[in-house]
């Protein structure tokens, strides 16, 4: 149940039995010490689930079995000791393995393969397995050259069918098969013909129409592209690929997708996501017209709980999915707030999928040329189409500083040189207030509770006066942390997993 627990240390003691595979809920798990104990069965595979653990001894215990193949993806994995087990069979070549120096495997006479420096014996032959089982394998190529034939021929088929059909009514498409399927007709019918009372939005790759489909009571947010513009089939891609996968209370839900043909014969392509019905942190940030009234702000307490709902995502996407998500393009009007005004990271159009490979983060999705919003980017990206997780976190670091301030940092006041990175730096540390958003400090004054007993009048001046102190520290914890993510050079940037845990004494503190 320790969902944020990051050490675990349970070593030199008398501990028996196997490892709970329930170890691997433990998401937050940085470093575990084993060693020393009587554990035996095998290496819990949900070992793997840990894609922050950086540490792992499981040295001088009774385990046996193989060493997971799948412990070499975790990317941050520096240490691995399993020395003195009973283990046997093939040591993995990747991650942490490639380096010796870090892995300890002495003791396990069954050991075999992986790199030179371990100096472990070949894992045996199979040579002769092969040789048993040539006639079968044969056989087995005269059947897969006749599958391959027979599906080419039917592919040719489906696909003049479907040219066919395409010319008739609207083809469907879905990210998942479970998810419910839609038409454009569906989709037109929902927002009532994509009229303009029905739109709720727009960006560089299409526009957001509020909907209410057949199938469902609830109504829907469907984002449609305008695949003029250059990129936006790339965008569709990369959005589908990067949330086919992915669920995280924190993330804006799809409900489907659709890839069709509009009544004129042209292609639509469309995204159908979970409506939030309190609309983006870019308006309540910055309202305008009707809701440039005072009940359209957020008070502090908002404000950290929105900042923490996007950390929390993005720990999500860079180290807890099967393969981290880049998502390139964060800013105030790709969160969405809820009902109960919980943030939800929307917009993954720019999303790039990497897996590590050598230690080394490489692109698995190609959008080149599109390296997200002036302002929120990162100062690399402007040189190098090499996207990162920094990135991500350079722009999380803007987003904060924006929800103290109020201001964007494309304000007419950034200019010469001079950023919003360095406005809320040169206020710190003794005039916070004079940078914080006007919106937020009123709203603070109202929330400092009022005691009516004239009696009790001091110690009402000298409460407030400690709630006023105490707004301020809880302020200035929250710009160190968005000066942190926001520096220039990307590798000294906090990462989620330092925001997340900052974030987590922030509001200890808050609620106390």
């Amino acid at each position: 149940m320790l969902k944020t627990l990051g050490t675990l240390d349970v070593s030199q003691n008398h501990l028996s039995k196997k490892i709970p595979e329930t170890i691997g809920e433990c998401a937050s798990l940085e470093y575990l010490y084993l060693q020393g104990n009587s554990f035996d069965g095998i290496i819990p595979l949900s070992l793997a689930n840990l894609k922050g653990l950086q540490q792992l001894d499981l040295s001088r215990n009774q385990l046996s079995g193989t060493i997971p193949q799948e412990l070499q993806n975790i990317s941050v994995l520096v240490y691995f000791n399993a020395s003195f087990n009973m283990l046997e069979g093939e040591v993995p070549m990747n991650g942490v393995f490639r380096n010796a120096r870090e892995v300890s495997l002495s003791g396990n006479g069954k050991l075999c393969g992986g790199v030179s420096n371990l100096r472990l014996p070949p894992c045996p032959s199979k040579a002769t397995k092969k040789t048993r089982h040539h006639g079968f394998k044969t056989w087995m190529i005269v059947v897969t050259i006749c599958s391959a034939v027979f599906l080419i021929l039917l592919s040719s088929i489906l696909a003049f069918l479907f040219r066919r059909r395409r010319r008739g009514k609207a083809s469907i498409d879905s990210t998942n098969e479970k998810l419910p399927r839609v038409s454009y007709q569906n989709l037109y019918n929902a927002t009532n013909g994509f009229s303009t009372g029905n739109l709720i939005g727009s960006g560089g790759y299409g526009s957001v129409y509020k909907g209410l489909l057949d199938s469902s009571e609830n109504i829907v947010a469907v984002k449609v592209l305008n695949l003029q513009v250059k990129g936006a089939h790339k965008s569709f891609m990369a959005e589908c690929n990067a949330l086919r996968n992915i669920r995280h209370r924190n993330l804006a839900k799809i409900i489907t997708s659709c890839s069709s043909v509009d009544y004129k014969g042209n292609d639509f392509k469309a995204l159908v996501y979970e409506y939030m019905s309190s609309g983006s942190l870019d308006k309540w940030l910055h309202p305008d017209g009707e809701c440039s009234n005072r009940l359209r702000t957020l008070n502090l307490w908002q404000r950290l709980e929105a900042i923490m709902d996007v950390a929390s995502a993005l720990h999500y996407l860079h180290y807890e999915c099967e393969q981290p998500v880049i998502h390139c393009d964060l800013k105030p009007s790709n969160v969405l707030l809820g009902d109960n005004m919980a943030a939800h990271v929307s917009d993954f159009g720019l999303a790039r999928l990497i897996s590590a490979i050598d230690g080394n983060s490489q692109n698995q999705t190609s959008t080149s040329g599109i390296k997200g919003t002036i302002g929120y980017a990162p100062p690399e990206y402007g040189t190098s189409s090499q996207v990162s997780i920094e990135g991500d976190s350079y722009s999380f670091g803007i987003l904060v500083l924006e929800m103290l301030t109020g201001k964007r940092p494309t304000d007419e006041m950034f200019k010469d040189g001079c950023s919003l990175h360095d406005y809320v730096h040169d206020a710190l540390p003794n005039n916070i207030l004079k940078i914080v958003d006007a919106t937020l400090l009123s709203k603070m004054d109202e929330e400092i509770p009022t005691i009516t007993i004239a009696e009790e009048e001091d110690n009402h001046i000298e409460n407030a006066g400690h709630l006023q102190s105490n707004a301020e520290n809880w302020l200035f914890s929250l710009f160190k942390i968005g000066l942190a993510c926001s520096v220039d050079p990307p590798r000294e940037r906090m990462n989620m997993m330092q925001v997340n845990r900052e974030l987590n004494i922030i509001k200890k503190a808050f609620q106390a």
